[in-house]
């Protein structure tokens, strides 16, 4: 949805992934003189449909305003016959699209490597997340087979590790064991102390336009969360937008769009005192695959997994690990990514310059990448490692 890019960078966590290449002050090209020796990256899953639980308050909410409301006039008209019929939790269509998409830009950016070598591969357990890496998959051999320089004769890419989501399963690709983190109502206070700064007046303009409506807050964030998931789920290219999204204004998504961001600081991120600390397991692999030495770790990793060459080779150069946004957000701040970042305001909607980077569409839309590479430089005796997030 690039054409609407002035909307669509706008939704945070639901954003489609859109590369940040001309937002970055170093280019994301390979140094000349250099060349890539190894190339990891770790993903989000695809688009998906709302999840279940939010998808049922979003087709409540809009039986309700279908019933309550006396007239539907100018741009709420659509309202009076949409009928909710969006899916659950799995990939949609375009979200399949995007990781062919990511596929077919991991090996053509690292070709010296996917030209020779089958990546290791890995995913958390669950379904979007599986059939991510296998979209990916399907666009990197796509684009291996088309190759008249890759070596012949290499087997197709797997996913050669899976890794439960149960509670008392050791994930360092979506950690969830620690229940003092996951019980932690930080990130909801500060969502609801920024919420209450802009929402009130959008609320009380849908109500003024849908007379006999009453709405809540909460129910305003569903409606402008409509707009990217009604978009992202009845269209696989960027045709057009949901008519949802001409509910608000350019303003209203710059403060939705920081409200997701607060969202993931604070729940996942630097803001959490316990945030980076679910992203360090991964670092530790992260570490071990770069130096090609055991994981040393006594946090989130699966030491039944990362012991046994079978389910944790070292001795490879291309990787690939699918995952969900908010373990990647806490893997980020744990690699001291974003430690420019102070913390985000919970009154003031903060603009890119002043977060140093860090949004959350700008970390984990959908089907966001990060890319650690280590090259070999003709001016250093020793190897760089460098990390991109969605090209920056």
């Amino acid at each position: 949805y690039q054409c609407f890019s002035e909307t669509s960078h706008l939704w945070g966590q639901y954003a489609p992934f859109f590369s940040l290449a001309n937002k970055s002050a170093i280019s994301p090209d390979v140094p000349a003189g250099c060349h890539v020796t190894f190339a990891q990256v770790l993903s989000r899953h695809g688009a998906r449909y709302p999840i279940d639980s939010k998808g049922k308050k979003y087709s409540a909410l809009i039986e309700e305003i279908q019933q309550n409301a006396t007239t539907f006039e100018g741009k709420y008209a659509f309202l009076k016959t949409y009928n909710y019929s969006l899916g659950a939790d799995d990939l949609t269509p375009f979200g399949e699209q995007e990781l062919v998409n990511s596929g077919v830009k991991f090996y053509q950016r690292y070709e010296s490597l996917t030209r020779n070598i089958v990546p290791f591969i890995r995913s958390s357990g669950s379904s979007r997340v599986i059939a991510s890496g296998n979209k990916f998959i399907e666009g990197f051999q796509s684009t291996k087979l088309k190759d008249p320089r890759a070596q012949p004769g290499q087997s197709s890419p797997k996913i050669d590790v899976v890794i439960s989501e149960a509670s008392t399963s050791n994930n360092t690709l979506d950690p969830g064991t620690c229940t003092v983190f996951e019980d932690s109502e930080l990130a909801d206070d500060i969502e609801a102390n920024f919420t209450a700064t802009f929402v009130p007046s959008i609320r009380q303009r849908l109500e003024n336009d849908l007379s006999g409506v009453s709405l809540t807050d909460t129910e305003v964030t569903y409606l402008m969360d409509m707009c990217s998931f009604d978009t992202i789920s009845t269209s696989t290219v960027d045709t057009k937008l949901s008519p949802f999204c001409d509910l608000f204004t350019h303003e209203e998504w710059i403060n939705y769009d920081y409200l997701q961001s607060l969202n993931k600081y604070y729940g996942h991120g630097a803001g959490n005192p316990l945030g980076p600390t679910q992203g360090v397991g991964y670092a530790n692999e992260l570490i071990a695959r770069l130096t090609h030495s055991p994981v040393h770790d006594d946090t989130s990793s699966n030491h039944t997994l990362d012991s046994n060459p079978a389910t944790f080779p070292l001795n490879s150069t291309l990787y690939a690990d699918f995952s969900h946004d908010n373990g990647i957000i806490s893997i980020l701040f744990a690699l001291g990514l974003y430690n420019g970042t102070k913390p985000l305001s919970s009154t003031t909607a903060e603009n890119i310059t002043q977060t140093d980077g860090f949004s959350s569409a700008w970390t984990v839309p959908f089907a966001s990448r990060m890319y650690v590479e280590m090259m070999q430089c003709q001016s250093e005796q020793e190897p760089l490692v460098r990390v991109l997030v969605n090209d920056r």
